[in-house]
């Protein structure tokens, strides 16, 4: 295990995702072709999910969305099905050297939660 650089949690209501799927604006500055594919066959509580572990994994960089969009964190499954994340573009340039993003996501009916621990 290595060092933790940094640590983020968001919480999401569902319903703010349920006219936003409907949305190819939305769904393309925000999630990438892998995303909007896995998102394809899930309901809108697995969106909130996927965008509540993109601002945690912001949360835990520091940074906030500024200087890129939230399609540049890409929120990608094991085979196991455990989440985790990859950055791209400039959301990358944030980070120098390896690391890793750890995810958790859950939600209930109304919310969704997700957790981001950054290791170097």
């Amino acid at each position: 295990m290595g060092r933790i650089i940094g640590i983020g949690v968001d919480i999401v209501k569902i319903e703010r995702f349920k006219k936003s799927a409907e949305s190819p604006h939305f769904l393309k500055r925000v999630f990438t072709g892998y995303e909007q594919e896995y998102l394809s066959k899930k309901g809108p509580e697995t969106m909130a999910g996927l965008f509540a572990a993109k601002e945690a994994v912001v949360k835990a960089l520091g940074t906030g969305f500024a200087g890129f969009w939230p399609c540049e964190i890409e929120i990608m499954h094991c085979k196991s099905g455990k989440p985790y994340a990859v950055l791209h573009g400039k959301a990358k340039d944030m980070l120098a050297g390896s690391f890793t993003i750890n995810i958790s996501i859950s939600h209930n009916e109304t919310d969704a939660i997700a957790f981001a621990v950054i290791e170097g």
